[in-house]
């Protein structure tokens, strides 16, 4: 009894005595022996005084069981979640086949892509590209028919080339003879009109075998064909499978076919197969648009789900540096569908080493069993028949822990998170009442801790936000970006320390500085969290409100919250000391799984992303904030319960020095964020040959050197040390003169960063394997005095598979028509000369013949009035480097991993 006493009095006179709160036994006694109290009353405090007594002697937990209740949650990470989310199938042998029917052969599909892998790099305009791989995928074609069951099903067969235009972006995307592989699969039996397109591409980008991106899709598709053609169970609709010849120039193959091909305009629904890595599962990060009834088909048939809403739109944000094909059966069919992608180690994507070696059967089987099941289910879907009368919105949809996917509809999806926020803030309001009935306090007592309470729980928000993103900014300013790049582990340290001790400092701060003594320890932790979750509630009826779907994840935070609480008022451990504690971390298990397993798939995503973001973003922040976010949702309303212990400012501390103890570690060696193969430097650049031709066919500059566009923040310094770089400048004065900075940037996203370009100049002219021939064919001036005009008449031949025109019209003159889509002219608010047209070219290299009709205002034709650049790409690994340039690459250090090639570039004044 003296122990226990001692004990007690220890407790009243530490950090956090306000457990007392100022009641006692004593107290509350002589309220009870006031004759002037009811048997009614007497009875009502009997309880209080079980109430007071449970908190008076309930004793806080030791400080040293804190870092135990938060290695408790690590550990659930990485017992559940890690392994979930590594998951893959075992892949089926073709020894099983006949025990297994109708079921995915990874053995046989990886048997295919071990040939592909084998053939190389595939270009678009390579002989290996045009002729060895439209062959070979024919000879699987045949392969498939012959397997056939032809009493029940057909199969037309086509190699499609073509040529056309279209607007991407800030250029005209144009290409000539583009190849496609063509496959329609119909059953017999069916009468349908409407097709499933399933698309994936085969080409490459240069250094690349692509084995991964995306032949890993293809191959998929061939497994699958064959299984559809052999199948006993005939489907409803025809199927079109495009295996397509040119994604990555960009997106030529699939415009070609969209636009082209007479079997697009019954293409009904699509399902668009894609990688930004190798290995692994692959992700649903598109769906649509306004299409439920696709994910409906998904949930139905996906054996191996994993999706988000989230994912979506962060892609739609732009704030992913890929694109994929749908974009262009969305924007020019339409036609709406899936976009599917593998997304497991990034950072072998678009380079050599992404090969056969790094794709597991596993991830074969994985994305073959979704796959064929999908095919299969969509070909058989009733909303195929119409599929405008489906058109019903856009979705919310997730996958928890790849167990199981939920859909539903977006109104749906408004529905649930303002009825669960709104219901939530009436429970919190019953509970507050409950307390101060329970304690026989006013209502207001509460409701201005609760204010206060509610003050703090925003600026825990804002901090838990803002402290990762200020050591972003930090870590930037010293030129330390992507420290974590090799150790994703590090933003255990950087970012999610810093974001809980954000979360929890005000109300920690708060709670040691004796709040109101009127109310108990356990109530005002109580009121932290439900503080937290009615700031959660405002937000996710804000986000709603506005349109985004990703408010789901604050309204599932909100939910199980609100569950919590229901579950404590209904059983009465809301007034039971901290009984309440065990309900609320119980159900906080289910959402804490769930969004620590999605913000670590993001990161998963992500993380290779950042060494190709290019120099104007620091891709800490998007890390960052990933992190915060997912720090904030998912420990929310676990973080404050460190007030459950003893010395709360002490564990707090604790996570500082691991936040520094990280910070040491991160600048070190272990912080440099290359190592060779596995997390390489991307290395953009080209051996650029130039000349500058003036009006009178004069030539003022014709150099050399190398074209850089850097794809990271660290810009050059990790090479400063590894070669020479003597000359290694910007190039700003030449953007305040020449056309393009005066350099052949390659496609949109290398043209909206040339001003961050960087220019090494080399003393040796680089030997080009080509280069493009400029004819001026016809000046012709018409029109009439008060509407003067001249066209002028090109021919451009002897080009590699990818040129670039850029047309500047001089002051005063103003572009009227050309030959190429006249969109870009009749915009003129959002298409600004310099004007850029992209031309690649597959199976045909006939020259280029073009047209430009301009105005000028006082008529006079005999004086420059037009500048015109011509730029040839030699992207091909056949086309010759020279000697100079192969001394450079084997310079480099073996982290960086170049992807260069030959460019020719001439800059005309007519």
């Amino acid at each position: 009894m003296e122990q226990h006493n001692e004990g007690f009095k220890e407790d009243t006179h530490s950090e956090n005595s306000e457990l007392s709160n100022g009641y006692n036994k004593k107290n509350t006694l002589q309220l009870l022996n006031d004759d002037r109290l009811s048997p009614e009353e007497g009875t009502r405090n009997e309880t209080l005084i079980d109430f007071r007594d449970k908190n008076n002697f309930s004793r806080l937990l030791d400080w040293y069981y804190a870092p135990v209740y938060l290695l408790f949650w690590v550990g659930l990470f990485f017992a559940v979640c890690y392994p979930l989310f590594n998951h893959l199938p075992t892949g089926v042998k073709i020894s099983e086949e006949s025990e297994l029917p109708g079921t995915f052969v990874a053995q046989r599909a990886e048997s295919i892509l071990l040939q592909i892998d084998q053939m190389g790099p595939k270009i678009a305009g390579d002989y290996v590209t045009e002729v060895v791989m439209v062959e070979f995928l024919l000879g699987e074609i045949a392969k498939v028919r012959e397997e056939m069951r032809e009493d029940l099903y057909e199969m037309e067969v086509e190699v499609q080339r073509s040529s056309g235009a279209f607007l991407h972006w800030q250029m005209i995307n144009m290409y000539q003879g583009i190849q496609n592989v063509v496959v329609k699969l119909s059953s017999k039996s069916s009468n349908s009109t409407s097709y499933l397109l399933v698309n994936s591409h085969y080409d490459s980008k240069p250094s690349s075998v692509g084995t991964g991106d995306a032949e890993v899709m293809i191959v998929t598709m061939l497994e699958t064909l064959r299984l559809m053609a052999t199948s006993d169970e005939p489907f409803l609709h025809p199927i079109v499978f495009l295996f397509n010849g040119a994604e990555e120039q960009p997106f030529h193959g699939s415009h070609s076919f969209i636009a082209n091909h007479r079997w697009s305009a019954n293409c009904k629904a699509l399902v668009n197969l894609d990688s930004a890595g190798a290995g692994g599962r692959e992700i649903l990060f598109q769906g649509g648009p306004n299409h439920p009834w696709l994910m409906k088909q998904y949930k139905k048939s996906a054996k191996h789900p994993f999706a988000t809403t989230m994912a979506e739109e962060i892609f739609q944000a732009d704030l992913i540096p890929s694109d994929t094909d749908f974009r262009i059966f969305r924007d020019f069919g339409p036609v709406p569908g899936l976009d599917m992608a593998g997304c497991y180690n990034g950072f072998v994507y678009h380079t050599k080493f992404d090969r056969f070696k790094v794709i597991s059967r596993g991830s074969l089987q994985n994305t073959g069993d979704n796959v064929y099941s999908l095919v299969r289910s969509i070909s058989n879907a009733e909303e195929m028949y119409d599929t405008e009368s489906h058109s019903e919105g856009h979705s919310v949809f997730f996958d928890y822990l790849g167990l199981f996917f939920v859909y539903y509809t977006e109104s749906t999806g408004t529905a649930l998170n303002i009825s669960f926020s709104l219901g939530a803030i009436l429970v919190i309001c019953v509970s507050l009442w409950q307390m101060a009935r329970f304690t026989d306090q006013k209502v207001g007592t509460y409701a201005r801790a609760f204010g206060m309470q509610f003050l703090l729980a925003i600026l825990g928000f804002l901090l838990a936000l803002g402290f990762p993103l200020l050591m972003s900014v930090f870590y930037d300013a010293g030129n330390r970006t992507m420290t974590y790049f090799s150790n994703s582990w590090l933003v255990i340290g950087l970012f999610v320390c810093p974001s809980i001790i954000g979360l929890v400092l005000p109300s920690t701060f708060y709670l040691t500085l004796r709040p109101s003594e009127k109310i108990p320890h356990t109530y005002h932790l109580q009121i932290v969290g439900h503080s937290y979750c009615l700031l959660l509630s405002v937000i996710c009826i804000l986000l709603t409100a506005i349109g985004i779907r990703t408010a789901y994840l604050f309204m599932i935070c909100v939910f199980f919250y609100l569950g919590a609480l229901i579950i404590n008022l209904a059983s009465r451990l809301h007034d039971k000391g901290y009984l309440w504690t065990l309900v609320l971390g119980a159900c906080q298990i289910f959402p804490y799984l769930y969004l620590t397993y999605l913000f670590h798939a993001l990161l998963v995503i992500t993380i290779p992303m950042t060494s190709r973001k290019g120099m104007d973003a620091n891709p800490d922040l998007l890390i960052s904030l990933e992190c915060a976010l997912g720090s904030i949702l998912a420990m929310v309303f676990l973080a404050p319960l460190l007030n459950l212990f003893r010395r709360p400012k002490s564990i707090v501390a604790g996570l500082a020095v691991v936040m520094f103890i990280f910070c040491m570690i991160s600048v070190s060696e272990v912080g440099f964020p290359y190592r060779a193969k596995t997390n390489v430097m991307r290395l953009h650049f080209l051996e650029v040959h130039r000349k500058f031709y003036e009006y009178d066919g004069s030539i003022s500059l014709e150099d050399s050197g190398y074209y850089f566009d850097l794809q990271d923040r660290r810009f050059e310094t990790p090479l400063l040390d590894k070669i020479n770089l003597t000359g290694f400048t910007r190039v700003d004065d030449l953007c305040k003169t020449e056309m393009m900075c005066g350099l052949p940037c390659f496609n949109h996203r290398w043209c909206s960063a040339v001003e961050d370009a960087r220019w090494l100049p080399r003393e040796e002219p680089v030997d080009l394997p080509g280069s493009p021939v400029l004819q001026l064919l016809n000046k012709t001036v018409f029109g009439t005095d008060s509407d003067p005009r001249v066209r002028y008449e090109f021919m451009v031949s002897s080009g590699p598979p990818r040129m670039s025109f850029f047309i500047q019209p001089r002051e005063g003159v103003k572009m009227l028509h050309w030959s190429f889509l006249q969109g870009m002219l009749d915009n003129p608010s959002t298409y600004k000369p310099p004007y850029h047209i992209f031309f690649g070219y597959g199976s045909d290299d006939s020259p280029v013949e073009f047209y430009l009709e301009m105005t000028k205002d006082d008529g006079n034709f005999e004086v420059p009035v037009l500048e015109l650049g011509v730029s040839g790409h030699y992207m091909s690994h056949l086309s010759k480097r020279d000697e100079a340039t192969q001394k450079f690459i084997e310079d480099l250090p073996d982290f960086a991993h170049p992807m260069e090639w030959p460019s020719s570039y001439e800059r005309y004044i007519f």
